[in-house]
């Protein structure tokens, strides 16, 4: 089991984040987790991780008990891209280090590599197509080549699951579809590694994501084949408006309906 949750609650503050997650993710399935802002979806992918431990219920990740080893040694087996790993990157850190330190699941490199390990993470650079900015430093390249060199830092260990945790945050409406194309050719062509993807964006869901889990309030809503959870009347449901799904070519797009047009 990649991910299992059960009854799963998290406290914070006195205030109810997450109540009652009940979910299960297997092998060979790809996942977004979608809710409207402040549903839970970062404190559920938190909880994943280790960094979020709930005040009660169980859950397992890649096959092992939460609480029965190390968690950074589950957290070294999980690729992160997110944007507020970017917002962690120090401006000064050359592309290649950027990528390096996912080898540790660190933020920023500490240390000298060596020459192998440079040669690795150059060939992760030249696979996402960034060989090019190797050495420019992280507070000058684009946002698109950030997000590029994040998936490099992902993959270079060798992840058994992968979390996108918004990753096209800061794009506009062009870059962002060449780096959901990127996407999903890098992520279903070149590797086949299970994916969870957090957004809120209806338009952002590729056609190589299977199921979805719906938020609202801390609360699941739906679980389930995407063909079945993504219906009008749920989504209408977790962003509290009356919505109208359109599906073109495998992508989705929302429409929210006014004056009962």
């Amino acid at each position: 089991m990649l991910v299992q949750f059960n009854g799963i609650n998290l406290n914070r503050n006195q205030q109810i984040i997450l109540q009652d997650i009940r979910w299960e993710m297997k092998e060979g399935e790809h996942w977004v987790i979608l809710g409207a802002n402040g549903s839970g979806k970062t404190s559920l992918i938190n909880t994943i991780l280790g960094f979020e431990p709930p005040s009660s219920g169980r859950f397992v990740v890649l096959n092992q008990p939460y609480g029965t080893c190390p968690w950074d040694t589950i957290r070294q087996q999980i690729g992160v891209v997110s944007s507020a790993v970017s917002r962690r990157i120090q401006p000064t850190e050359p592309s290649i280090n950027a990528v390096l330190s996912g080898k540790r699941a660190t933020i920023n490199y500490w240390g000298d590599p060596t020459e192998k390990e440079l040669a690795e993470a150059g060939r992760w650079l030249f696979l996402v197509g960034c060989e090019h900015i190797a050495k420019r430093p992280w507070g000058v390249i684009s946002q698109g080549e950030r997000q590029r060199v994040l998936i490099a830092r992902a993959l270079i260990g060798r992840p058994k699951l992968l979390i996108l945790d918004e990753p096209w945050a800061g794009l506009d409406p062009v870059a962002r579809e060449s780096f959901l194309e990127f996407l999903q050719d890098t992520l279903t062509v070149e590797f086949r590694i299970p994916c969870i993807l957090v957004t809120h964006h209806v338009e952002e869901i590729l056609p190589m994501f299977s199921h979805v889990l719906l938020l609202r309030a801390g609360k699941v809503l739906a679980a389930g084949p995407r063909n079945q959870v993504m219906t009008d009347s749920l989504l209408s449901s977790v962003f509290g408006a009356p919505v109208k799904l359109e599906q073109t070519s495998g992508r989705v797009s929302m429409r929210i309906l006014r004056n009962n047009s």
